[in-house]
């Protein structure tokens, strides 16, 4: 399977009766509600994790917020291809995992953000992922499966992350 973004109309739904490693792969890779939303599911998905990552990912050590994003992305790596193969696509609209790994990967740095340092990491990691600039769009073809849908997401976060880092170095209130 090819790691080429595919973002049209899913070819087709999982059937009723998903259980057990196919129903937690489909639900984790949408994040629960947050990829089935008809309008925008990678924005609402990055919305999700910006508005828990001050409760959910900020306050913890940086290491352990280093092995939250490890295991995120390796946990999200096999529901996203688990999820693309039940859905028939490459890389399906409704998986947002991706989005909270490179949500989160944007505010990594930083041991806190106020709400307009919150805003601003949405904002630049949405960019970073909807425009595809550089190494973002070269990421996209280093991985099939899985780890292809995470990694461009991973990758925007960081260049986010790095915009940020810069507006704080220069005094902005991030």
């Amino acid at each position: 399977m090819s790691a080429t973004n595919d973002n049209g109309p899913e070819r087709c739904t999982p059937p009723d009766d998903l259980q057990g490693l196919d129903r937690l792969a489909l639900e984790v890779a949408r994040v629960w509600y947050a990829g089935r939303s008809p309008v925008a599911p990678g924005t609402v998905g990055s919305a999700v994790a910006a508005l828990l990552a001050p409760w959910m990912f900020l306050p913890l050590p940086l290491g352990w917020r280093v092995t939250a994003l490890l295991a995120l992305f390796c946990g999200g790596a096999w529901a996203a291809g688990r999820a693309a193969r039940l859905l028939g696509r490459c890389d399906p609209g409704s998986v947002v995992i991706d989005e909270v790994a490179g949500q989160w990967t944007a505010m990594l740095p930083f041991a806190t953000l106020s709400p307009l340092g919150v805003l601003a990491a949405f904002v630049l990691f949405r960019v970073f992922d909807i425009i595809k600039p550089g190494p973002v769009g070269a990421s996209e073809s280093w991985f099939a499966g899985g780890p292809g849908i995470m990694i461009d997401d991973v990758v925007a976060g960081v260049c986010a992350a790095a915009v940020l880092a810069v507006l704080s170095w220069l005094g902005l209130p991030v």
